[in-house]
This record gives structure tokens, C-alpha cells and sequence, in this order.
């Protein structure tokens, strides 16, 4: 079906083009606009990220070299590195983030937890961020230093489905917990965080929601113990006790009890302190959902590392945020591709395969269907070994 197609005509294959066309309309995107369209410009990004190209000029002088494909490709006619970049600086970035989210939403009904080996109801969130440096003289509307400018994104991280379901761009001022405002809690669902995230009357409010939260115990926390439960010290779990907060304010942020778990992994001699709304669990069962927050920071070592968003293609605000959400599309296609069509490759062998043959006319199932076996070591080697 596929064998006259583009490998990146195939892929782009998975993105609704009437739903993107439904945030173009909603931001009146295709005013004035004649030949290079919204999707035209979606396109050039999401191959740009994909490709691995360097710079604008980089990624349009690899498409002007590909003119006699334009029309195959799905790019139009209009390309140019002044139309693209005109795009970039003027179109509004809320298209391309009201369609990330639409994408993550078809993502999450498709993608299953098979890794996922804790036997909870709910949904499971990470919940982290990761800054951006950038040069203050000319991102001057992202401060963060005296003299240094960044971006954080924030990010709530879906693990079984591992997609990401919210996205918050900042200037690099924006502290961490804030963060924890802007997201509505699903009752059930479980959070895991670490210590930049504990405000007690934001987790407060999310007990008041029936959501459980998972965050680290800070090392001068005040607490009174009210009882210890038994525990089983050679599974590593040390302690798993029924506390009370003593200092002021926290007791007056969060006035219930909380659980804290203390844990202590023997491969990497480390003791870990949980502190937690759930008492349902086991130990162990919480100390296993903690170790599954390593799952957003190899989210964010992969786009980094993989994608396009630690150099930037335009220097306006809206220029960035189109492209940091262009590489989340691209992200989420290609998860999207390898549940699809069953693909057992890794994310990182899949974007390295695509990168080098998206011009290539072999169907998808065929280009996956060979073994590449892994010679680089993936990006969760540094993870802690707490079982």
C-alpha cells in the first residue's frame, strides 16, 4: 500500500490533518496566506527535527535540494527560508500546541503500559522540569540570570502511556512548584515528584482531590511519628510509619496524616526517604512508583539529545515555543508509528533509522523489520538499581 511513498510521507500519514486544520481555523492561522500554509510549515518542522538539521538555513537548503519531491513530500510550493522563518515569528504557537495536545490524546488511547508492573487503577504521572540555557542579548524575554537567559519546560509526564500530557513553557524565573496551579488532578491518579514539588498546601489540595502524590522527604522535615507498621527489612523497605507534620505552616498547609517509607536499595548503598497520602500500597510498591520518575528525565535527555530544541531556529518567543512544540509532535508521531505498527525498537533506534531515510520509498513495516541490535548504551544506564 505503502510502496510508492516517502518514509516521511508515511509517517506524517499519522497526524489528522482535519484536526490540525480545526486549531488553524480556531487561530485564524491562514490569514493572508497563499501558497505556504500552517501545515506546510508543520511539515518543514517536524522534518527539520526529525532529520536532525542544525540551523533554518540548514534545513531549508536539505529541502531545496529535494525540490522535485516537494509535491510527494506534502510541502507545497512556497518554501523559502524568509517564509518559513516569517512563519516562525508571526503564526500564532497556540496551533501548534492545541494540535500537540490532540496528538498526545490520540497517543495516550493507543499506547499501553506493558513495562509497567505496578497493579495500580489510576493513571501514573511524573511531574518535572528542564531548563533551557539561552544567550540573554538576544532571548531578552526569557530572564533567569544576570547574564544568562533560559526557558524551563514543565512538564507532566504519562508513564505508563510515556507521552507527555501537559506542557508549560517559562522563562527560566518560574519556580518549579508553581507549576503543580495549572494542573487539574485526576481523582485516583498517582504523582511523582521531587523535592522542588513540595508546597503542603498544594499537596493538600491534591489529597482533597482523591490524587496520591509520591515526592521525597526533605532531610530537616519536622514530623511526629503516630505509629510504625511491621516491616520486612530484607525486601530493603527500613521503616514505613504513620506521621504528622510539627512545624507551623506545614502543619497548616496539610493538618492530615501522611505516610513516610524509608527504603534502602543495597546495589547502589543509597537509603531513600517517600513520603506519601496513599496507605493502601506496599512499601515496596511506592518505592517502585518513585523509581518509575526516572521515566520524565529520560523524556527530556531524549528530545534534548535527539531532537532540535537546544538550538533554536528564530529568536522571538513565539519563533521557540513553535519549535519546542514541533519537536513534541514529533516525538509523539513516532511513538504513535511504533505502537501502530508494532515496532520493538526503541524510541532512539527508530529516530536514528528515520533520520537517514525519510526520503526513502520502503513501507514502514519493512524499514523496521530487520534487527538493529543496540550498540549504544541507552539513556536510562545512569538509573538506580532499587530492586
Amino acid at each position: 500500500m505503502n510502496s510508492g511513498k516517502y518514509v516521511f510521507a508515511q509517517l506524517m500519514e499519522y497526524l489528522p490533518f482535519n484536526d490540525f486544520n480545526k486549531c488553524v481555523k480556531k487561530y485564524n492561522g491562514s490569514y493572508k496566506v497563499q501558497h505556504f500554509t500552517c501545515w506546510h510549515q508543520l511539515l518543514c518542522m517536524v522534518f527539520g527535527q526529525i532529520a536532525n538539521r542544525e540551523s533554518l538555513s540548514d534545513l531549508v537548503i536539505c529541502l531545496k535540494s529535494q525540490r522535485s519531491q516537494w509535491y510527494h513530500l506534502g510541502l507545497g510550493t512556497g518554501l523559502s527560508k524568509s517564509n518559513l522563518a516569517y512563519a516562525n515569528e508571526k503564526r500564532n504557537f497556540k496551533i501548534f500546541s492545541d494540535f500537540a495536545y490532540i496528538l498526545i490524546d490520540h497517543a495516550r488511547k493507543i499506547c499501553t503500559g506493558n513495562d509497567f508492573d505496578v497493579e495500580v487503577a489510576g493513571n501514573v504521572y511524573a511531574i518535572d522540569s528542564t531548563t533551557i540555557d539561552l544567550c540573554l542579548s538576544v532571548f531578552w524575554w526569557a530572564p533567569f540570570r544576570k547574564t544568562k537567559a533560559a526557558i524551563k519546560m514543565h512538564t507532566q509526564f504519562d508513564i505508563k502511556a510515556q507521552v507527555p500530557t501537559f506542557i508549560l513553557i517559562s522563562d527560566g524565573l518560574l519556580h518549579d512548584v508553581n507549576i503543580l496551579d495549572r494542573i487539574e488532578f485526576e481523582a485516583g491518579a498517582f504523582y511523582i515528584m521531587d523535592k522542588a514539588y513540595i508546597s503542603f498546601a498544594r499537596l493538600y489540595k491534591m489529597h482533597k482531590a482523591n490524587s496520591y502524590f509520591v515526592l521525597r522527604l526533605q532531610d530537616n522535615q519536622d514530623f511526629r511519628r503516630i505509629y510504625s507498621s511491621k516491616v520486612d527489612k530484607s525486601l530493603g523497605v527500613q521503616v514505613d510509619q504513620t506521621i504528622k507534620l510539627n512545624n507551623f505552616y506545614p502543619s497548616k498547609g496539610y493538618p492530615e496524616k501522611l505516610r513516610r517509607i524509608k527504603y534502602y536499595d543495597k546495589q547502589s548503598d543509597l537509603t531513600l526517604e517517600f513520603f506519601t497520602n496513599n496507605f493502601e500500597l506496599q512499601a515496596t510498591e511506592i518505592a517502585r512508583l518513585y523509581k518509575y520518575r526516572w521515566s520524565v528525565e529520560l523524556f527530556f535527555k531524549w528530545i534534548k539529545q535527539h531532537l532540535k530544541i537546544k538550538t533554536f531556529w528564530g529568536h522571538s518567543e513565539n519563533a521557540v515555543r513553535i519549535q519546542v512544540y514541533s519537536a513534541i509532535i514529533a516525538y509523539v508521531s513516532v511513538v504513535i508509528m511504533k505502537n501502530k505498527c508494532k515496532i520493538k525498537h526503541t524510541p532512539y533506534e527508530i529516530l536514528q533509522i528515520l533520520s537517514i531515510t525519510l526520503l526513502n520509498k520502503t513501507p514502514l513495516n519493512e524499514l523496521f523489520k530487520e534487527s538493529y541490535p543496540q550498540t549504544i548504551k541507552e539513556l536510562n544506564d545512569k538509573q538506580l538499581n532499587m530492586f
